[in-house]
């Protein structure tokens, strides 16, 4: 047969037979042989033409590669049915065990309850050995709170507030307080006040004003607070008052965080400090007055179970209030600790935030409820 008899193909070089809509141009020659030509007939050749096709191939009556049945005589197949989204899987235990990860505070749990551990071993040791070394153990606090808190405002705001006429001063305030009392402690803080201003003159005046603010501020903040539990400590039952006051903190904090992380729905100083909420504050009120009647019944001499209630409650909100004092300070330095002194903790600022505005509070209490000592 001369394959002429079909003519020349489609520009696209597409064969197909003349009852599929694709006529041939015949040319005039001989009449072929219809059942010749249905033997020898060459397969059509698929062009190369993207998925969707183009208009040209509408044009010319030809399906698209992937867009639809490659002759008309195929029926197009039926659209497979929507099918319904696969349920999520299950949570698996490790899953569930990082979200309660992410609920609680954020720190190694393991860590601090090691680190606290042994810090309260060290001072109730300390505590009732001997005074003066507790004595020591505040006064070494107080100049590790000083660096801290003066590192910090020199990395974050540029304030150079002079260390050294604060830790020497923080530390004399500290005996002083111990030895004579509150006169003793007010003192101290208007010579290490003054030593300051002159420390600072020594070097250009550019912030001078900043950094002796700073200075002074620092030094009320940490030493003069911190000397209150000396003058605890110098009480005939002082080791019993000071460790009053230790347990009251502890356990205010610890009632915050437990009744806040199972119960917390309402903020209480949302742009504060987050995680803290109402019913924490609640919590830390119930137990700190629940431990303020066990203590003042059977740690303080002459002290009775109503004077604890009223004692536990000062405590937890003094306490309250100083977290929040220290998260105003964290937040306008933009840092989330003080310091990495203590693992799981931070630093021995973020173990003081609530113990230092606490101390005068305990301290004036106990003197109104039973005396000086």
């Amino acid at each position: 047969m001369n394959d002429a008899s079909w003519g020349a193909p489609p520009r696209d070089g597409f064969w197909g037979p003349p009852d599929q809509g694709l006529a041939p141009v015949v040319p005039a020659g001989p009449v072929h042989d219809e059942h010749a030509a249905q033997q020898t007939r060459p397969m059509p050749i698929v062009p190369d033409v993207p998925a969707g096709g183009d208009q040209d191939d509408h044009d010319r009556g030809a399906a698209p590669l992937g867009g639809g049945p490659l002759f008309r005589d195929e029926m197009p197949q039926e659209p497979m049915p929507p099918q319904p989204p696969e349920p999520a899987p299950p949570q698996g235990r490790a899953q569930k065990k990082q979200e309660r990860q992410k609920k609680q505070a954020g720190r190694d749990l393991r860590a601090a309850i090691g680190v606290g551990v042994g810090l309260g071993a060290v001072i109730v040791a300390s505590l009732f050995i001997q005074k003066a070394v507790f004595v020591g153990v505040i006064a070494v606090a107080v100049v590790v709170g000083l660096w801290e808190l003066t590192s910090r405002l020199q990395e974050r705001k540029g304030i150079k507030a002079p260390l050294v006429p604060l830790a020497v001063g923080g530390a004399a305030m500290v005996v002083a307080g111990y030895v004579r009392g509150a006169e003793g402690a007010w003192v101290a803080m208007a010579l290490t006040a003054l030593a300051v201003l002159v420390w600072r003159m020594t070097e250009p005046p550019e912030g001078y004003l900043k950094d002796v603010t700073a200075g002074v501020f620092a030094a009320f903040y940490v030493p003069f607070l911190a000397t209150f539990v000396a003058m605890m400590l110098a009480a005939d039952d002082g080791p019993q008052r000071v460790l009053t006051f230790l347990l009251l903190t502890i356990v205010s904090d610890t009632g915050a965080y437990a009744v806040g992380w199972r119960f917390g729905r309402n903020k209480l100083a949302p742009r504060i400090s987050p995680g803290k909420t109402r019913e924490g504050l609640l919590g830390a009120v119930a137990f700190a007055m629940a431990a303020g009647a066990l203590c003042t019944a059977f740690l303080i001499d002459g002290g009775t179970w109503w004077q604890g209630l009223v004692l536990g409650l000062a405590v937890a909100v003094s306490a309250t209030l100083g977290d929040l004092g220290e998260s105003m300070i964290k937040r306008d330095l933009g840092i989330k600790d003080m310091g990495t002194l203590l693992p799981g903790h931070g630093g021995i600022m973020d173990r003081l935030d609530s113990l230092l505005p606490t101390a005068p509070v305990v301290w004036l209490l106990l003197v109104l409820f039973v005396g000086a000592g």
